[in-house]
């Protein structure tokens, strides 16, 4: 069962929740924790140091989507140590991409030394304000705040937002990438069939660098080789034109795909033309990975550019962030399958999301929100957290340790970080 530290306060978080919506929700949480500390439940905490890490691995074979070219040859992370003057330890994690880094330590940092971690709300507020809204930035730094501060109460994260509607979500893997050789016709089938058989009943492949005809027979050959159980997805990573895009749909609409995801090019956070992609649609159009904001999400979302909408922790700002879309995107009849693509860490904190987000109607759970599981390689994945989350049945159990519940190996750290 998940720790609770203080089963009054929760009840009376839920009651909160429960009569004032979205905006309530993250008000309550804050006063409750501020509640915790005067009454001696947990400790009056300063944060004493932000440090981030550059990661970086040489990849043993180049792997990429549609638009790589040429395929890379390594991966990197961006992880975010935030510790206490109590000795307390919050982990975050991001991809380094547009300056992110930059941002954190020249602007965020200093904005957060000598703070509480506790005072989550205002040192949200703070975060944003001080980098004109540069969710990139902020979701690696919400993360470690919210593994600092579930620590700090005693608490899984995911009982810090109101609490868990499922311990355990399902995923799916993001498994079929380009590589220099084999071909696809060879590679897609190859490797559907080895996640079947390691109990995957849902995987996504990456499609768009190739004309429609040629990956068209692909995904062919890849239905063929798991069954119709089999759940199947395609990204199409910006690699189509709506012509294209639409031939592609119907293609996969034929083969009993579940979604088609951002085929055109994103240009995020606008996602040019989406909206009326969709409308001409046979099946389901996902997207929004791209998203660095709520005020982001909303304008998609209000514009009709998804039938299911993708915010990731790290880039949109962060756990609480992915979740005020989630519900915005609730309103508006649209599922949130968040996006994932990462190592334990952003694993773990999307993992305690989706354990948040209910099922899109109250029937039985036949459409609930799974987990996206990159598996091409990524020594963090299976090697960053001393204990990794693992996959049985298809489901990953939701860490019931307080904070993101998974013990960083910072030896690992040290040997992959290149500054």
């Amino acid at each position: 069962m998940p720790i609770r530290n203080n089963r009054r306060q929760l009840l009376r978080l839920g009651a909160g929740i429960a009569a004032g919506g979205i905006s309530g929700m993250a008000n309550i949480a804050s006063a409750d924790e501020r509640d915790a500390v005067s009454q001696g439940n947990a400790p009056p905490l300063k944060i004493t140091s932000v440090k981030t890490y550059l990661l970086r691995h040489k990849l043993e074979r180049p792997n990429g989507v549609s638009v790589s070219v040429p395929l890379p040859t390594t991966r990197e992370a961006l992880l975010i140590r935030i510790e206490t003057d109590q000795g307390l330890v919050g982990w975050g994690e991001k991809s380094p991409i547009s300056g992110t880094r930059g941002t954190i330590d020249n602007h965020l940092t200093p904005r957060l030394i000598g703070e509480n971690p506790l005072d989550y709300r205002r040192l949200w507020r703070k975060l944003w304000g001080a980098n004109f809204g540069n969710g990139l930035a902020v979701g690696g730094v919400e993360i470690a705040l919210n593994d600092l501060r579930g620590k700090a109460l005693n608490l899984p994260v995911a009982e810090l937002f109101g609490g868990r509607f499922r311990d355990q979500v399902p995923v799916y893997v993001s498994a079929l990438s380009y590589v220099n050789q084999p071909e696809i016709e060879e590679e897609y089938p190859k490797v559907a069939a080895e996640m079947v058989a390691l109990g995957h009943r849902a995987i996504k492949m990456r499609l768009g660098r190739y004309s429609v005809a040629r990956e068209a027979r692909v995904a062919q050959r890849v239905r063929d080789t798991v069954g119709p159980d089999v759940k199947l997805m395609v990204d199409g990573n910006g690699g189509y034109t709506q012509g294209t895009a639409l031939r592609m749909a119907d293609a996969l609409n034929e083969l009993n795909f579940d979604y088609f995801e951002e085929p055109l090019p994103q240009v995020t956070p606008n996602y040019t033309g989406y909206e009326e992609l969709r409308r001409k649609m046979p099946l389901p159009l996902a997207g929004g990975e791209g998203l660095d904001s709520r005020a982001a999400g909303r304008t998609l979302i209000n514009r009709g550019c998804f039938d299911i909408i993708q915010p990731d922790v790290s880039l949109c700002g962060g756990i609480g962030e992915a979740l005020f879309i989630a519900e915005l995107a609730a309103l508006a009849g649209v599922r949130c399958m968040p996006h994932c693509w990462g190592g334990d860490i952003a694993i773990a904190a999307s993992a305690h999301l989706l354990s948040l987000l209910p099922d899109p109607h109250w029937g039985p759970p036949t459409d609930t929100p799974l987990l996206e599981l990159d598996q091409t390689e990524n020594p963090w994945r299976n090697g960053l957290a001393k204990i990794p989350l693992t996959v049985r049945n298809g489901f990953i159990t939701i860490p019931d340790k307080p904070g993101l519940g998974i013990e960083i190996d910072e030896d690992v750290v040290r040997r992959f970080a290149v500054a």
